[in-house]
């Protein structure tokens, strides 16, 4: 393992959750995956005294990991349970995928970086999780697996891809940061027939853009 978790960690995220639920993260089934997954496993040894702080951090290959409020948030809006089946785009560090995992998910992940994809998944199969990974363009989704209870975009796309729209399971969930603008906003999108959707706003976000050619159809 990279690092030890020790009780201080396990002090820090406790302090970290009941910062989470100040800040109206009210599921506590996820504050409890949060306070089980050892962030500081996922950091660079330099971030790992700043691990438990509520903020982004640079990663690998030019990314990062998303702040603890921002993967509470998008996992409380996939409202997935125990046992669904979740399409993750964009594995990053792996600290979203397990997450998922210590939830009870059954994740399949893509990643298009490949030295983040070599990192993630002997760290996450060393943490005892067992999600399946894959390297390649998260944005043709992964249909020999589909449908989808529920599809995570970690990254901030330019448009919703039609691929991953058509993996989901009626009564699926889309959760995914789109650009509008100068901006990003945080989208759900339910699958509520074979060819009709409905769509949510749930406002601001902020995430490392992908490349925009891998996005388009």
């Amino acid at each position: 393992m990279k690092a030890e978790d020790n009780y201080r960690h396990k002090g820090l995220r406790k302090k970290l959750v009941q910062e989470l639920r100040d800040l109206e993260i009210c599921n506590e089934e996820i504050l409890n995956a949060i306070e089980n997954v050892p962030r500081h496993f996922f950091l660079n040894s330099s971030f790992e005294q700043f691990a438990y702080t509520n903020k982004a951090f640079p990663i690998a290959s030019g990314q990062t990991i998303s702040q603890p409020q921002t993967v509470a948030h998008q996992t409380e809006l996939l409202n997935c349970k125990s046992g669904d089946k979740i399409l993750e785009i964009g594995t990053g560090s792996g600290y979203q995928c397990a997450v998922l995992c210590e939830l009870g998910m059954k994740v399949y992940s893509i990643e298009r970086q490949k030295e983040l994809h070599d990192i993630a998944g002997p760290l996450l199969v060393r943490m005892g999780y067992d999600p399946t990974l894959y390297y390649g363009d998260g944005y043709k989704g992964k249909e020999v697996f589909a449908p989808y209870d529920g599809i995570i975009v970690t990254c901030g796309a330019p448009l919703v891809p039609k691929a991953l729209l058509s993996q989901l399971a009626i009564g699926g969930r889309l959760v995914i940061p789109v650009e509008t603008g100068d901006v990003q906003r945080m989208l759900t999108i339910d699958r509520v027939g074979e060819s009709e959707f409905n769509k949510k706003d749930h406002g601001l976000a902020a995430f490392v853009p992908m490349l925009e050619e891998k996005a388009r159809d």
